[in-house]
């Protein structure tokens, strides 16, 4: 991967770790530069683009909703078989007194992955044409904002404790719930790492918004 040292170009940026402003550079996809000062990576340019989030942004999606309609376990005890899906442990959470436990669950496994989908969506979809919808900054600008909370990665890690708990008690099933939530943690983070958000906010400036 080639690097780019010159700031030849009107537009202004800063380094992030020094403080050091120059001239931003042009970049090929693929392309580092780096500050001229201490060295650190000034800017990226992503080689796939817009095209490669948005195509990881669809897949997320249909995980998301695969592990929402289908059990993420199957537990068998004395005899007794369970299955359980998403909804099933933060309602149980609830019925027994966790409220806030259950709202943050319920926020960090459901609501902030379904944000983060369809914000990417609602702006890489139309950028693509060269346009954007209403709002589509500021529905980026609260993308990169919600960001660190989004930790489903935490409760698949939480699942994966607990399964080792009842492996001695339970006979345990894998669902496809829990396949698909682990997919879709997997695919949102390459998302993320894909997004060039330096360019997608070109992007938005140079684009002609639909009224």
């Amino acid at each position: 991967m080639s690097e780019s040292l010159a700031c030849d170009e009107e537009a202004l940026i800063g380094c992030l770790h020094c403080g050091q402003v120059c001239r931003e550079p042009q970049l090929l996809p693929g392309q580092k530069a780096r500050c001229p000062r201490c060295a650190s990576v000034l800017l990226e340019r992503k080689r796939y683009g817009l095209s490669n989030p948005l195509a990881l942004a669809i897949a997320a999606l249909f995980l998301f909703i695969i592990s929402n309609s289908f059990p993420l376990i199957e537990l068998k005890i004395a005899g007794r078989e369970q299955t359980g899906l998403i909804m099933t442990g933060i309602r149980a959470l609830y019925d027994d007194g966790y409220g806030a436990i259950a709202l943050l669950v319920f926020m960090v496994t459901i609501i902030a992955p379904l944000i983060r989908i369809l914000s990417v969506l609602y702006v890489l979809i139309p950028l693509l044409g060269g346009a954007s919808w209403p709002f589509a900054r500021r529905v980026f600008r609260t993308l990169e904002g919600l960001q660190p909370w989004a930790m489903s990665e935490v409760f698949m890690l939480g699942i994966l404790v607990a399964l080792v708990k009842l492996g001695d008690l339970a006979t345990i099933k894998l669902g496809i719930g829990l396949i698909s939530f682990g997919g879709m943690i997997v695919i949102l983070a390459a998302m993320d790492a894909a997004m060039d958000d330096h360019e997608i906010w070109k992007c938005l400036d140079g684009a002609k918004e639909f009224t």
